[in-house]
C-alpha cells in the first residue's frame, strides 16, 4: 500500500517536470519578436496521390529514370538549406564540394524511395513551408502523370481522360496549386533579386536546369512512342542525354530555363496545362534561388519575398502572358539549342548555344515576340541579329531595312520557277501540324526555313510564313519592338 502511494505520488511530480519544461518553452516562444514567431505559422497542410490503378507503374517499369527524381528532390533541399544557414559560404562550397557530391554519388546512386526532404532542409523548412509543400504538390502532380503515360494498360483517350482528372484533383488545392496560366518571364527574371543565383553559381544553376531538362523531357518519349519498347528506348535515350549535358559543366548545360513547348512539344500541346503548371513551378524554383542567394534581400526580408512570388505564382491575374499561343512562341524564341536541346530525336553532339551563358530575354508578354535582351547577348544563330546593334538609316530613296528576326540576311527577287516549286512544297509541308510543330521545336530547322524563305519572292515568302503562323506557335519576323522600360508595369 505505501509502495503504490509512493508511486502515484511520482506521478504528479513528473507532470510538474513536463510543465516546468513547457511553460519555459512556451516564454521563450513569447519572448521571440512578433515577426520571427508571424515567420514560423503555417495553414498549408500536406497530401498524398490520388488513388488509381496506375500509381507507381512508372516507378516498376523505368526504375532507373524514376530514381533519378529522388536525387533531384535531395538535391534541391541541399541547395535551399545550404544557401539559408550559409549565408557567407564561399562560392566553392556549392560549386565545388556539394555539386560534387551530387553529381559523383548521389546522382550515380540515387536514393531508392522518394525521400522526406524536410529532413534534409529542417531550417528552410521552417522558413517557409507553404513554399515546400507547393513544390511537393506539384512534384506529385509530376509523377502522378509519368505513372499515367507509362501505363501500357491505357489506351491513348484513357490517358486523356485521366491526365484530365489528375490535373483537376491537383488544382482541388488552390493554396498549393502553381497557376496553369503562363506567367511572363518577368516574374522569374527580371525581379529587384533576379539573376543573384546563376551569376554566382554557375555550375550549380546549370545542374538545376538539366534536372528541369529531363523532368519535362522524359515525357516526350512517352507520349510520342508508339509502342511499349520506343517508350522504353526512348526514356533510356533521353537520360543518356542527361548525363551528356553533365561533362564539361557548364558549357553543355542549359543556357536558358527549359521549357516544355521547345523540349517536349508534344507533349505540351496534347496537355498545355500541364506543361505550364510545370514551367511555373520551375520557373519559382529558380525564384526561391535568387531570393536565398541574393544579399541585398535581408534575411528578415526573405520569408517574405518568397511568400509573394508564392502568392503571385499560384493567381491567374499578375505576370499572365496573352495567351497559350504566346507561351509556346516565347518558348520557341529563347531557342532549344539554349536549353540543352530536345528530348527526342537529338543528335550525338550536344547543341551550340546561341546566347551567352544565363541570358535574360526579353518578350512581349501579349504575343510571345522577343525584343531584347535585358542580361548576356546572343553569341549566334537565330538570336544573332537580337544581339546585333540597330542598322544605320538607309540613304533616301534606297531599300528599307527588314529589322525583324533575321534581319541581316538578302532577299533577291527572283522568278526562278523551281525555288517557287521548292516553296510551294515547302509551304505544303506545313500545313501538317507535325511538321510544323518540329520546325517550331528545333530553332536551327526553323532558322534553316526562314533564311530560305528569305531567298525567295514576296507572295512565296508570305506563304511560308503564313504556314508558319497557322496555329500561333511560331518564330513570327515583325519589326523588332523595344524593351519596356524599367519600372514598366506589367501584369
Amino acid at each position: 500500500m505505501r509502495h503504490m502511494t509512493d508511486h502515484s505520488a511520482m506521478i504528479p511530480m513528473r507532470s510538474i517536470r513536463r510543465g516546468i519544461s513547457l511553460l519555459a518553452a512556451l516564454l521563450a516562444t513569447a519572448a521571440l519578436p512578433v515577426r520571427a514567431a508571424h515567420a514560423q505559422w503555417s495553414t498549408v497542410y500536406e497530401q498524398f496521390y490520388l488513388q488509381a490503378p496506375h500509381n507507381w507503374t512508372f516507378r516498376t517499369d523505368y526504375t532507373h529514370a524514376d530514381r533519378l527524381f529522388n536525387a533531384f528532390d535531395y538535391g534541391h533541399a541541399i541547395l535551399y538549406e545550404t544557401l539559408w544557414t550559409k549565408p557567407g559560404a564561399p562560392a566553392s562550397l556549392l560549386e565545388e564540394r556539394i555539386y560534387d557530391r551530387l553529381v559523383r554519388g548521389v546522382l550515380v546512386r540515387p536514393p531508392r524511395n522518394p525521400l522526406e526532404e524536410a529532413a534534409i532542409e529542417p531550417m528552410y523548412a521552417r522558413l517557409a513551408p507553404e513554399a515546400k509543400v507547393m513544390f511537393d504538390w506539384a512534384h506529385i502532380l509530376h509523377r502522378q502523370l509519368y505513372d499515367v503515360l507509362a501505363d501500357e494498360r491505357l489506351d491513348g483517350a484513357a490517358k486523356d481522360r485521366e491526365v484530365a482528372r489528375i490535373i483537376a484533383y491537383y488544382k482541388s488545392r488552390p493554396d498549393l496549386a502553381f497557376s496553369s496560366k503562363p506567367k511572363s518571364m518577368a516574374l522569374m527574371q527580371e525581379q529587384p533579386y533576379s539573376l543573384a543565383f546563376r551569376k554566382t553559381y554557375p555550375k550549380f544553376n546549370g545542374l538545376i536546369w538539366g534536372y528541369h531538362w529531363l523532368q519535362i523531357g522524359l515525357y516526350e518519349p512517352l507520349v510520342t512512342g508508339r509502342t511499349r519498347e520506343e517508350r522504353q528506348a526512348g526514356v533510356r535515350a533521353t537520360v543518356a542525354r542527361f548525363w551528356q549535358m553533365l561533362d564539361d559543366a557548364p558549357r553543355h548545360m542549359p543556357h536558358q530555363m527549359p521549357m516544355t513547348p521547345a523540349v517536349a512539344p508534344a507533349f505540351a500541346a496534347r496537355y498545355p496545362e500541364a506543361g505550364i503548371i510545370f514551367d511555373n513551378l520551375h520557373s519559382m524554383h529558380d525564384v526561391v534561388s535568387d531570393i536565398l542567394a541574393n544579399p541585398s534581400v535581408p534575411r528578415a526580408a526573405k520569408r517574405r519575398e518568397i511568400m509573394r512570388a508564392a502568392r503571385l505564382f499560384r493567381d491567374d491575374s499578375s505576370y499572365v502572358m496573352g495567351s497559350t499561343a504566346a507561351w509556346v512562341r516565347m518558348s520557341n524564341h529563347m531557342g532549344i539549342e539554349n536549353m540543352g536541346g530536345p528530348a527526342v530525336g537529338f543528335l550525338p553532339a550536344m547543341p551550340t548555344p546561341s546566347v551567352t551563358y544565363g541570358a535574360v530575354m526579353t518578350h512581349d508578354d501579349r504575343t510571345g515576340e522577343m525584343t531584347g535582351f535585358r542580361y548576356g547577348n546572343a553569341t549566334g544563330g537565330d538570336h544573332a541579329a537580337h544581339g546585333a546593334p540597330a542598322a544605320a538609316a538607309p540613304a533616301a530613296g534606297g531599300a528599307q531595312p527588314d529589322h525583324g528576326a533575321h534581319a541581316g540576311h538578302a532577299m533577291p527577287t527572283t522568278g526562278d520557277s523551281l525555288a517557287r516549286g521548292a516553296a510551294s512544297l515547302v509551304a505544303r509541308l506545313l500545313t501538317d501540324p507535325v511538321v510544323r510543330q518540329r520546325v517550331l521545336a528545333d530553332s536551327a530547322l526553323h532558322a534553316a526555313v526562314v533564311r530560305a524563305a528569305q531567298q525567295l519572292p514576296e507572295g512565296e515568302r508570305a506563304a511560308i510564313h503564313a504556314a508558319l503562323h497557322a496555329d500561333g506557335g511560331t518564330h513570327a519576323t515583325p519589326a523588332a519592338r523595344p524593351a519596356p522600360a524599367p519600372g514598366t508595369p506589367r501584369r
